[in-house]
C-alpha cells in the first residue's frame, strides 16, 4: 500500500469514527466548581418538630462547613409564602434549591418554577404529588415500609395479648395530613398490618391530625371518650407523643410494657422523645427515617448535578428505614438519630 493508499484509508477510519460520535448518546460536560462560590437556597416549610429541626441543622452545618453560602427561608407553613421566598431565591441566582414543602401539591408547584428557571431543586423528604410531571432530585422514606416494619411488631405483642385474653384488640391511628404524600404512605403501612390480621384486630378508630398538635389533642380526647377500650395506638408522627400521653395519663392508661392496662403504642420519625418513650417502656415501636443519610443523600445529589452542569434533576433516592422496637433496643438504639440527640442532651437543652 502506497502513502497516498495510506492516507486516504486513514481519512476514511477518522471520518467513520466522527461519525459515530455524533450519533452516540451526548452527555453534559462536567464542570469543576467550587464550592466557596455556590449559593444554595434552603426552604423549609416550618421547624416545629424534632425532626425537622435536625434535618435543617445536618444540612445548613454540613453545607457551610463546606465554605457554601446558604440563603435560608422558612414558609411558615404557608404554600404561597414559600412558593414567593424560592421566587426570590431564584432571582438571586441561586446555584441549586433544596426544599421541605408544605404539601405534595404545593412542591409540584415549586419544582415546575425551579424547572423554568433552569435551576436544579432536590426536595428533601416531603415528597411531590405522584402525578408530578416535574424533574427534581426527591429524597423520602419509603413510608410505607418503614411503617408496616413498626406496626407489625406492634402486632406481633398485640397477638401475644390475644391467646392470653381471647379478645381482639381496639386499634386507632392518629391520621397525618393526607394531602402530604408521607401522611398517606403511614396510613397504607397501617392498614396493610390491620388487614393482615383480621382475627387480631377490630375496625380502627381513626383520628385527624393536620399535622398540628392542637388538632391531634382535640380529637383524640373525643375518640378515647367515645371509645375508652381503646388499647392500640399508632401515631403518625413521634411528634404526638406528648400529646397522646396527655389523653391516656388521666384516664389511667399511660402505662408501661409489662403492666396491666398498657396500652401497645407506637409511631413513626424516630425523634428523641419516641427513643426515650421506648427505653422507659411506654413506646413499644417506631418506625425510623434515617435522617442524617437521607440529608447526605438530598446534599451530594444536588451538588453533583450543579458539578455536572444538570439544570433538570430527576431522580427518586429511597430510604427503607427500620423499626426501633422494645426487642431489638439494646442492639440498634444508636442506629437511630433520635437516640443519639437523646444521648447528647437534645431534651435537656
Amino acid at each position: 500500500m502506497n502513502r497516498f493508499t495510506r492516507t486516504l484509508v486513514v481519512i476514511a477510519l477518522l471520518t467513520v469514527v466522527l461519525a459515530a460520535s455524533l450519533m452516540g448518546p451526548v452527555h453534559k460536560a462536567e464542570r469543576t466548581v467550587r464550592a466557596q462560590d455556590l449559593k444554595i437556597c434552603f426552604a423549609f416549610q416550618d421547624l416545629e418538630t424534632e425532626f425537622w429541626v435536625a434535618g435543617h441543622k445536618a444540612i445548613t452545618e454540613t453545607l457551610r462547613a463546606q465554605g457554601i453560602e446558604v440563603i435560608e427561608v422558612n414558609g411558615n407553613q404557608d404554600a404561597n409564602r414559600q412558593l414567593e421566598q424560592v421566587r426570590d431565591c431564584i432571582a438571586q441566582g441561586v446555584d441549586g434549591i433544596i426544599i421541605i414543602p408544605q404539601d405534595g401539591e404545593s412542591a409540584v408547584t415549586i419544582i415546575g418554577e425551579a424547572n423554568d428557571a433552569d435551576v436544579p431543586i432536590a426536595v428533601f423528604n416531603r415528597p411531590p404529588s405522584p402525578d408530578n410531571p416535574n424533574n427534581a432530585l426527591v429524597v423520602v422514606a419509603d413510608n410505607e415500609i418503614i411503617t408496616d416494619k413498626a406496626v407489625e411488631f406492634m402486632a406481633q405483642r398485640a397477638l401475644r395479648e390475644l391467646e392470653l385474653t381471647g379478645t381482639k384488640m381496639k386499634p386507632l391511628i392518629l391520621v397525618g395530613d393526607l394531602g402530604d404524600p408521607n401522611a398517606v404512605g403511614r396510613y397504607d403501612g397501617f392498614y396493610n398490618v390491620i388487614e393482615r390480621h383480621p382475627e387480631l384486630f377490630e375496625t380502627p378508630v381513626e383520628v385527624p391530625t393536620k399535622w398540628d398538635a392542637a388538632t391531634a389533642l382535640a380529637n383524640l380526647e373525643a375518640a378515647m371518650q367515645a371509645n375508652p377500650d381503646v388499647n392500640f395506638i399508632f401515631t403518625s408522627s413521634d411528634f404526638l407523643y406528648p400529646t397522646i400521653r396527655s389523653v391516656l395519663e388521666p384516664m389511667g392508661k399511660w402505662v408501661p410494657r409489662g403492666q396491666a392496662g398498657h396500652v401497645i403504642l407506637g409511631g413513626l420519625d424516630g425523634d428523641a422523645t419516641a427513643c426515650k418513650l421506648t427505653k422507659e417502656g411506654f413506646v413499644d415501636a417506631t418506625g425510623v427515617q434515617d435522617l442524617y443519610e437521607e440529608a447526605n443523600l438530598t446534599m451530594n445529589a444536588l451538588l453533583a448535578a450543579i458539578n455536572e452542569g444538570n439544570t433538570q434533576p430527576s431522580e427518586m433516592i429511597l430510604d427503607s428505614g427500620f423499626a426501633l422496637t422494645s426487642g431489638n433496643l439494646q442492639w440498634e438504639e444508636m442506629d437511630m438519630w433520635g437516640c443519639k440527640l437523646l444521648a447528647e442532651g437534645f431534651l435537656d437543652q
